[in-house]
C-alpha cells in the first residue's frame, strides 16, 4: 500500500475511517475540496468540515481535506487552514480524543482487535502529527503572516499537550512538558536556509515563562548538535538565528523561584497531597531527618511540603521539632508564612525534653531558631522562663546547656534583662507568669523574673552552681557556645569529676573516732556489738 502525507496531492490509496473502523479507498480529488474560489470560499468550505467533524466521528475524513489545504500555493488559503487546524485539534486535545501513550502504528491497529473508539483516538492522533508536521515546515514559508500564525498554532498546541499530555503520566500530577513538539518549534527557529530574526522577534514573548525559558535551553542544544553534524560547514543563517534566540534567553542573576509557566501545571487530588500520605511513625522519623537538606533544596516548589510538615508537627515529641526544622527553611528561604511556628515550639518545652535521646539536636535548632536579634521581647521572654522553670527539676548535665542558653537569649535581647535585673519595678506578692499558658504571647513572662536562677545558685553541684551565677554580672560578655554542652552525659561529668585533684582532706569531727563502733557512749555502741 502506497503512503504518503495525509496532506498529499496526488491519488493515493489512503485508510479512511468508517464507523467499522478503517477501510482503504482511491481519492481522486487532487487535494482540492469542492468549494468557493479565494480565501473567503476556503473558509467556509474549512467551516463546514470543521463542525462536521467535531460533530461526528463518521464525518472524520473530512480531516484529509482540511490538512490539503494546508499544501496550498495561496497563503490567504493556508492562514485559514491553519486556523481551522487549530480550533480543530485543539477541540479534540480538551475532548481527550487524541490517543494517549506510546503512538502504535496504524498498520498494527488496523490488523488489531481493539475497540473501534481507540482504533478511532489512534487514527486521529496521526492526523495530529501530520498537522503538526506540516505547521513546523510552514515556520519556513516565505509568507510572515503564515509562519506567525503557524507558530502561534504549534504554541497553542504545546501548552494543550502540557493541560492534556499525550503520555501517560508516571504518577498523578506528574508534570509532562510537550518537549518533542517544542523541539519541533526550536528546530523551525533555528533555520539553517532563512533568516528567522523577524519571526523569533514574536517568539521572545513566550521567553517570559520560566518553563519555556529551560526547554529553549535544552531544545537548543540539541538542534545545534543536529546541524553540526548534518553539515560539514554550517551555514552563517544558522548561527546568526541561534544567537538570536539565546541572547533573547535572560538567565535570573540570583537564586531562581520558578513561579511564572507557560505549560499549567495539574493540581494534585487529595488522595496523592503528601499530607495525605499516611507513613509508619519510623518512616516518619527517617523522612523528617533528611527533609531539610536532602529533599527540599531539591524540590522545583518546596512549599509542597508544607502540609506534610505541618501535619508532622502535630504528632508532638521528635517529630514534631524535626517538622519544625523544615518548616524554618521554608520560612526562611521560601517566604513561607506560618504564624504558629514559635507557639508550636514554645509547646515542646516540658521537663521531658531533658531526658529524651533528641535532647542535643532539640536545643540547637531551638538555638537556630531563636537566633535572630528582630524577635520580639515577649516572646524571648517566654523561652527563658520557660526554660528556667523547667530548670528547676533537669539534671546537672542538662543544667550545664541550659543556663548558658538563657544567658545567651539575655545576650542576644538586651530589652529581655528586666527578668533579672528590675531597677524600679513593682514588689511582686507571687509570679505573673503563667506556666499552663500555651501561647508564649500570653504568659506574661515579660513582667516576671528569672528568680528560679538565684535559686539554683545554691546547687549541689558546683559546676551548676558557678553557671547559674553568671545573670550576678553584666550581661555584655560575648555568647558562650552551647555546642561543647549538647551531648553532655552524666557520666562525663562523674568522670569528670573523680579525675579534678582535691584540697587537703577537711576534719568533719573534733573528736576521734575510736574503733569501728565508735566511742562506748555513742549510741551505735549501745545497740551494737561487735562478735
Amino acid at each position: 500500500m502506497a503512503r504518503r502525507d495525509d496532506a498529499g496531492l496526488c491519488a493515493r490509496r489512503r485508510r479512511h475511517w468508517s464507523a467499522g473502523g478503517w477501510a482503504s479507498t482511491f481519492f481522486c480529488t487532487g487535494g482540492v475540496m469542492e468549494r468557493e474560489p479565494g480565501a473567503a470560499g476556503a473558509r467556509r468550505a474549512l467551516g463546514r468540515r470543521l463542525e462536521a467533524v467535531l460533530a461526528s466521528r463518521s464525518e472524520a475524513n473530512a480531516v484529509f481535506d482540511i490538512l490539503a489545504v494546508l499544501q496550498s500555493e495561496d497563503h490567504e488559503e493556508i492562514q485559514e487552514a491553519v486556523r481551522t487546524c487549530s480550533r480543530l485539534f485543539g477541540a479534540l486535545l480538551e475532548r481527550g480524543e487524541l490517543f494517549v501513550g506510546q503512538l502504535p502504528s496504524e498498520e498494527m491497529v488496523m490488523i488489531g482487535s481493539r475497540g473501534a473508539m481507540r482504533k478511532y483516538k489512534v487514527w486521529m492522533r496521526h492526523r495530529y502529527h501530520s498537522c503538526c508536521s506540516r505547521l513546523g515546515e510552514l515556520l519556513g514559508h516565505p509568507s510572515f503572516q503564515v509562519k506567525e500564525l503557524a507558530l502561534g498554532t504549534l504554541m497553542k498546541f504545546v501548552q494543550l499537550e502540557g493541560v492534556h499530555p499525550l503520555e501517560k503520566p508516571k504518577w498523578e500530577g506528574n508534570y509532562l512538558f510537550p518537549q518533542d513538539l517544542f523541539k519541533l518549534v526550536v528546530g523551525g527557529l533555528l533555520s539553517p536556509e532563512e533568516d528567522q530574526s523577524l519571526l523569533l522577534s514574536q517568539f521572545r514573548e513566550y521567553l517570559d515563562h520560566d518553563d519555556i525559558r529551560y526547554h529553549t535551553m535544552r531544545a537548543a542544544v540539541d538542534t545545534v548538535a543536529r546541524i553540526t553534524g548534518q553539515h560539514l560547514e554550517v551555514p552563517l543563517t544558522f548561527w546568526n538565528n541561534a544567537f538570536t534566540l539565546l541572547s533573547a534567553v535572560s538567565l535570573p542573576r540570583r537564586e531562581p523561584t520558578a513561579s511564572s509557566f507557560y505549560v499549567k501545571r495539574s493540581e494534585l487530588s487529595d488522595t496523592w497531597k503528601v499530607a495525605h500520605l499516611k507513613l509508619p511513625l519510623s518512616l516518619y522519623k527517617k523522612v523528617l531527618v533528611i527533609v531539610h537538606d536532602a529533599i527540599l533544596p531539591q524540590l522545583a516548589q518546596p512549599r509542597l511540603m508544607i502540609d506534610f510538615l505541618t501535619r508532622a508537627c502535630d504528632l508532638g515529641g521528635a517529630l514534631s521539632l524535626l517538622a519544625l526544622n523544615g518548616l524554618f527553611i521554608l520560612i526562611h528561604k521560601h517566604n513561607l508564612e506560618y504564624p504558629d511556628f514559635y507557639r508550636k515550639l514554645y509547646g515542646l518545652l516540658d521537663p521531658s525534653v531533658f531526658h529524651v535521646k533528641y535532647r542535643a539536636r532539640f536545643f540547637h535548632l531551638a538555638d537556630l531558631f531563636l537566633s535572630s536579634s528582630h524577635l520580639p521581647a515577649y516572646l524571648v521572654a517566654a523561652f527563658a522562663k520557660r526554660l528556667a522553670r523547667l530548670a528547676l527539676t533537669a539534671p546537672p548535665e542538662a543544667l550545664l546547656m541550659v543556663l548558658p542558653f538563657i544567658c545567651n537569649l539575655l545576650c542576644r535581647h538586651p530589652a529581655c534583662r528586666v527578668l533579672v535585673h528590675r531597677p524600679h519595678g513593682p514588689e511582686l506578692d507571687a509570679d505573673p507568669y503563667d506556666a499552663r499558658e500555651e501561647d508564649p504571647a500570653q504568659s506574661r513572662a515579660l513582667e516576671s523574673s528569672l528568680w528560679e536562677l538565684q535559686a539554683l545558685q545554691r546547687h549541689y553541684h558546683p559546676e551548676v552552681s558557678k553557671a547559674a551565677s553568671v545573670i550576678n554580672q553584666a550581661l555584655s560578655v560575648p555568647e558562650v557556645s552551647i555546642a561543647p554542652l549538647l551531648e553532655l552525659t552524666a557520666y562525663e561529668i562523674f568522670e569528670r569529676d573523680l579525675k579534678k585533684k582535691g584540697r587537703e582532706p577537711v576534719p568533719l569531727e573534733y573528736l576521734p573516732a575510736q574503733g569501728l563502733l565508735g566511742r562506748p557512749g555513742d549510741i551505735c555502741a549501745q545497740h551494737f556489738t561487735l562478735s
